[in-house]
């Protein structure tokens, strides 16, 4: 070795005859943190500002109770393995999301509860008041669970906007939570159907099977276009890959599975990104096809530019 040079075995050596503690004397290090992540993700389309929220997330065990409930444990097991996912339990994420067009900012779901949209809300630097929409994909409990705060709406100043077959669904149904944050609010809420205008350059799609009225929502802006999806699909690989998969929360399996090979072949054929509700955070990502199904590709930079 010349004078200036570096070999492996000589950093080894060299690193190896270095003290095992080097903090200075009566110095603690530092305390363990635990994981976490950000509450907020902003990218812009077009004139449009665009910004996932994590309301939150959490572990559930025992996955496949609730994805590919048609395949048998081995070949989820097989397919949960290859993807280098745990076979014991998954990550859930809750992300609404709020688009600011210029004239209206506009909020896409509510989260399980008023703490975690509205702390979301105020970590992307908004507050409840400043909300002028609010545009209710499909009623489960962890899409309209932040609707209201001790009987009083969250977003005072809002207006509401929902597909008209899934008020009608909930409104005959009886649920506790629909009764009490969504029933309330029907006298200030439009019912709107597939290919209806929300705002300007907001279109609603529907996507009907994991609830009746479930639908997504076409953003366009200069050209630019991206889906918010809510649930049609909910999970990056057991949903993606296997679309023909059953999901314990689909209502309609065989018309849910239907909607999302329809929605995932619209997506890749166009190379639209998607907003995923359920999608690992931050819930913005690109389709590919692969094989009989698709590949879920998590946005980078693209939307930054």
């Amino acid at each position: 070795m010349t004078q200036g040079q570096i070999t492996r075995r000589g950093l080894l050596a060299a690193t190896a005859a270095l003290p095992l503690a080097a903090a200075a004397p009566g110095r603690a290090s530092a305390p363990m943190l635990g994981t976490a992540t950000t509450r907020f993700n902003r990218v812009r389309l077009g004139a449009f500002e665009v910004t996932t929220l994590l309301a939150a997330t959490a572990p559930r065990p025992d996955p496949h109770s609730i994805f590919g409930l048609n395949v048998s444990a081995e070949e989820f097991n097989a397919v949960s393995r290859a993807a280098n996912l745990p076979t014991d339990q998954a990550q859930f994420f809750f992300t609404p999301t709020v688009v600011n067009t210029g004239s209206a900012l506009v909020l896409f779901d509510t989260g399980l509860d008023p703490d975690g949209i509205t702390s979301a809300l105020e970590a992307a630097g908004y507050t409840p008041d400043q909300v002028d929409v609010v545009v209710i994909t499909h009623m489960h409990g962890d899409h309209i669970g932040g609707l209201m705060r001790d009987g009083a709406p969250t977003f005072a100043n809002a207006r509401y906007i929902t597909a008209g077959t899934e008020f009608d669904h909930w409104a005959g149904a009886d649920n506790a939570l629909f009764d009490a944050n969504m029933r309330p609010l029907a006298a200030n809420t439009t019912m709107i159907g597939d290919g209806d205008v929300v705002a300007s350059g907001i279109t609603a799609l529907a996507a009907p099977g994991h609830t009746p009225g479930h639908t997504g929502f076409v953003l366009e802006s200069e050209g630019k276009t991206l889906l918010l999806g809510a649930d049609f699909a909910n999970h990056y690989v057991w949903s993606l890959a296997h679309p023909d998969w059953e999901v314990r929360f689909d209502m309609d399996r065989q018309t849910a599975a239907a909607t999302r090979r329809r929605i995932l072949g619209m997506l890749a054929a166009d190379r639209i990104p998607f907003v995923g509700y359920h999608m690992p955070w931050p819930g913005i990502g690109y389709v590919e096809t692969a094989g009989d199904g698709f590949r879920y590709v998590p946005a980078s930079y693209q939307l930054m530019l």
